[in-house]
């Protein structure tokens, strides 16, 4: 995608459009050594790049009233901070990502490979792009490092307060050019736009809604976390193998996060499909933590910023898409909070087979000319 050379000067309306894009692959965790990038990798080159790092927050209190003398935030980098004359970071970029996931999640070529190259929206070269690992999630502190069901009940105002953490006291970022995030990011997002109103130029929320958890989406957290809480196998956390309840867990995850125009083209007969559910229960089976899981789950019950969507100051593109069985279009409630934010506008993809239910939020090629115009709005500084 060229770079971008002259502002837009649209009217920012909530609307419904779509979105023409080139097949991309699933989207797929990636985890590799670290690189301090340098040109856009090859495809295979994506899960190298960047810089790695490791924030060590002292003294850290937990909403649920609890407290750990040190935290660990994992993070990767690409490019370089670039200061004003007054010592104000202009060029960060901070992505957050999904439940589940880790900022490196976001290096594959149908994400890294999309923005962050040469000329493209979030080149490297000028934006300095963080990918901070959420508490609980990827190299950050965990319940499986060993404290288990010991750990912090932490919630969403605790990552985020990590964020913020790991920014200004480790990486002297003292304002974001932009604050995306993907689904559990997505919410964070809206956190930070109240809790940090003029921390950032503007908010790129993917797949969430600005309101509590509730209905089907609640309902399907609360099956998972009780399919592992119920199993006897978990023994209050203490298990020394993962407890079959993960297993359930796994699959109403799946039933969530997926759409069914995907997975009819994925499995096109009866034992294509069988092989296909059974293939991505077992892969999640050998990577995931049981304890781990359950807090990831469990942060999401302190989020609700319907109440304080009044106190976000900073412009917003706020993108969902129709497949999204997380956040299904027929609520109605994006547009609803989305039209008491003037400053935020809402898109949401229709259905086409490059979409991919919840996970369209990591395929820039559908909603990157979205986020080109609303980039082009942001002022110069």
């Amino acid at each position: 995608m060229p770079t971008l050379t002259r502002h837009l000067a649209r009217s920012f309306k909530t609307t419904h459009l779509g979105a023409k894009a080139a097949r991309a692959a699933l989207f797929l965790l990636l985890v590799g050594p670290a690189l301090v990038y340098a040109q856009q990798p090859a495809a295979s080159g994506w899960a190298q790049a960047g810089k790695q790092g490791e924030a060590v927050l002292r003294n850290v209190t937990f909403i649920d009233g609890t407290s750990l003398p040190e935290v660990r935030v994992h993070y990767t980098t690409l490019g370089t901070p670039r200061k004003d004359a007054r010592g104000t970071v202009r060029n960060a970029v901070m992505i957050l990502h999904g439940t589940g996931g880790s900022g490196r999640s976001f290096l594959t070529p149908t994400y890294a490979g999309e923005l962050f190259g040469p000329g493209q929206l979030l080149d490297s070269s000028k934006y300095y792009v963080i990918l901070p690992d959420g508490i609980g999630h990827g190299g950050s502190s965990k319940p499986s490092d060993g404290a288990h069901a010991k750990f912090p009940k932490y919630g969403y105002a605790d990552m985020v307060s990590a964020q913020h953490r790991l920014l200004t006291e480790h990486l002297g970022v003292n304002h974001l050019r932009l604050i995306m995030g993907t689904s559990m990011g997505c919410m964070q997002a809206w956190v930070w736009g109240y809790t940090h109103p003029a921390f950032m130029d503007g908010l790129a929320p993917l797949a969430c809604v600005p309101s509590q958890i509730a209905g089907r989406n609640r309902m399907i957290r609360t099956m998972a976390m009780d399919a592992i809480r119920d199993d006897p196998a978990w023994q209050g956390g203490e298990y020394k193998t993962q407890p079959p309840g993960l297993k359930a867990a796994q699959m109403l995850l799946y039933m969530m996060s997926s759409a069914p125009l995907v997975q009819q083209a994925q499995a096109p007969t009866r034992d294509k499909a069988d092989s296909v559910i059974r293939a991505y229960l077992d892969a999640r089976m050998r990577t995931t933590d049981a304890n781990d899981f359950l807090y990831q789950f469990d942060a999401s019950r302190d989020y609700d910023p319907s109440t304080r969507i009044g106190e976000i100051k900073a412009p917003a593109l706020f993108i969902n898409s129709a497949d999204d069985q997380v956040n299904p279009p027929e609520l109605g409630m994006a547009e609803k909070f989305a039209a008491q934010m003037p400053k935020t506008r809402f898109i949401l993809l229709p259905i086409t087979p490059e979409t991919r239910g919840h996970g369209t939020h990591s395929q820039p090629r559908i909603w990157g000319k979205y986020l080109a115009e609303f980039l082009g709005t942001l002022p110069e500084r």
